[in-house]
């Protein structure tokens, strides 16, 4: 039996690596044909092949991407609403968790189900409602017409794991905490949080990812490009009869690659944290 058990996990190991291998490769794939059309010509764009070996590195569609793109202001723009709706998020997140799931009052479990169920509705569903409210409060065309459904949007899941995590904490700490004389803002930040570091850590990054390249609402409610964010370089590139295709590319690789990179270092941590709220929860 053990030598039989052996050879089948000797066949099985190869096919599940190639298996792997084949699903990464697919995976991967996009980035690969990204970054390949974003070093060719615009001339070489329509090929027949999936892929382009460019007669000439053309590295000058960097250059230009970065000059002629507003870059750097759109840069400066999607750090600084994506940081404040981490910020946001994680603060909102922890204190609305600890009201929900240590605090005893009637309508405890109604507000917790009333903020899951933003999990089920799509982020783009709101462009319409949330457009006639911000032109009525005037809040088009500010940081508040991104920030307010980046928050609101990403609060759900973020409830969710920080939920997870606090039932796994002693409630005898905080028992602990009152009877020493702490107020309960210095038991949820004090106490509470510095345990929360996994689930703080995942919500962050996650919040991150999901609201980096989000593009629909901040071409609704944005116009004038004080508060545009990274996306909105492809457009600068687009023409009413002609776009320049490889520049576009090249926007779209520097782009995506603030998130790819936050993705493959803190990978082990977005896994680890819904995993472990997955089971804690």
């Amino acid at each position: 039996m053990e030598r039989a058990g052996k050879k089948k996990s000797k066949i099985t190991k190869p096919i599940l690596w190639i298996v792997l291998i084949i699903v990464a490769v697919i995976q991967i794939f996009p980035l690969i044909w990204l970054l390949d059309f974003s070093l060719a010509s615009s001339n070489e764009m329509f090929t027949s092949g999936l892929l382009i070996i460019p007669k000439k590195i053309q590295w000058g569609n960097y250059v230009k991407a970065f000059v002629d793109g507003n870059f750097l202001l759109y840069l400066k723009n999607s750090i600084l609403i994506n940081g404040l709706a981490v910020v946001l998020v994680i603060l909102v997140s922890i204190m609305a968790a600890f009201a929900c799931h240590r605090m005893r009052w009637k309508l405890s479990g109604t507000v917790k189900m009333l903020l899951l169920m933003g999990l089920m509705i799509p982020i783009h569903a709101t462009l319409l409602p949330n457009y006639k409210i911000y032109s009525m409060l005037g809040l088009t065309d500010t940081m508040w017409a991104l920030l307010i459904p980046y928050v609101a949007f990403s609060l759900p899941q973020a409830l969710f794991l920080m939920t997870s995590f606090m039932s796994a904490i002693p409630v005898e700490l905080e028992e602990a905490a009152v009877m020493d004389g702490c107020g309960i803002y210095r038991i949820i930040f004090q106490i509470i949080t510095p345990m929360l570091k996994p689930s703080i850590a995942t919500v962050a990054i996650m919040t991150f990812l999901n609201n980096w390249n989000e593009f629909m609402m901040a071409s609704t409610y944005l116009s004038s490009p004080t508060w545009k964010t990274l996306p909105f370089s492809i457009l600068e590139f687009t023409g009413e009869y002609s776009s320049n295709y490889a520049v576009q590319f090249a926007v779209m690789a520097l782009t995506a690659a603030p998130a790819v990179i936050v993705y493959i270092i803190l990978n082990k941590h977005i896994t680890k944290g819904v995993a472990m709220g997955a089971v804690k929860g």
